[in-house]
């Protein structure tokens, strides 16, 4: 059933509107990790304002994310930002966010490098929690303490937007762009929101009525028994009613007629 959805939905000709369609511009892995982290934390909120401000930002950016920002001091890059603002986000917000993902990249070579240094002593998980520890360190470094952008797993959310970069960066079929060969998709979290979380429920995954990390491992562990490799190889196809404004009951009964 999971199978047939997978080879009817997941194709790139389904990605718009969704904010993975801005890592299709960029080959250089480099600039694709920039790109990833920069439409991921700017993923919530009405999907065209999402798509509008990550648009701002990668404009500024040029053609190449990381080597505008290898080449732009502190003091510019808050001012080419001073006036962008996104919901919560301000220009400052993402000033310090592009400074100190920047530093982290050219330090490791690629941000994948780093994580996946950090998953030498530590569980996944705790990995993601280490970097994203990290970014918001060196953020705090340069006058803000926001750290929305890039969310602390250990605080016990299902960090949809930080498991949605890793399946951009870690996966690499028709719609995922990959880049990161380093860490299996064994290892990768579904990215729980409010439908992905009522499929789990619907496909029996999960009974908890929360859309939390707790939530987002029991949906994994149910995908996980069937595609032990890639337990989020249908997650992009599975969602796809939501993006595309397909109802829900249009898609139980796809999924059920396929059963």
């Amino acid at each position: 059933m999971l199978e047939k959805i997978y080879l009817r939905y997941n194709r790139r000709e389904f990605v718009h509107p969704d904010p993975l369609e801005f890592l299709y511009r960029y080959q250089s892995i480099e600039d694709r990790e920039i790109a990833g982290l920069v439409a991921s934390g700017l993923a919530y909120g009405r999907v065209n304002l999402i798509l509008k401000s990550t648009e701002k930002v990668l404009s500024l950016l040029g053609p190449s994310p990381s080597e505008f920002l290898r080449g732009t001091d502190p003091v510019s890059m808050k001012g080419k930002l001073l006036g962008f603002k996104h919901r919560f986000t301000k220009g400052r917000d993402m000033a310090a966010f592009l400074l100190s993902i920047s530093a982290i990249q050219e330090e490791h070579g690629l941000i994948g490098n780093f994580i996946t240094e950090l998953m030498k002593n530590r569980t996944y998980i705790d990995s993601l929690d280490a970097f994203a520890g990290e970014v918001i360190s060196r953020m705090e470094k340069h006058g803000t303490s926001s750290g929305h952008l890039l969310p602390l797993p250990s605080r016990g959310s299902a960090c949809k937007r930080l498991h949605l970069f890793m399946r951009w960066m870690v996966r690499h079929d028709d719609v995922d762009p990959g880049g990161w060969s380093m860490i299996p998709p064994s290892e990768l979290i579904v990215p729980v929101d409010v439908h992905m979380h009522r499929v789990g429920i619907q496909l029996g995954f999960t009974e908890r009525k929360a859309a939390d990390a707790k939530t987002a491992e029991e949906i994994t562990e149910g995908f996980r028994a069937v595609s032990s490799e890639d337990p989020v190889k249908y997650d992009f196809a599975l969602t796809r009613f939501g993006i595309q404004k397909m109802t829900e009951c249009e898609l139980f009964r796809e999924l059920f007629r396929q059963r």
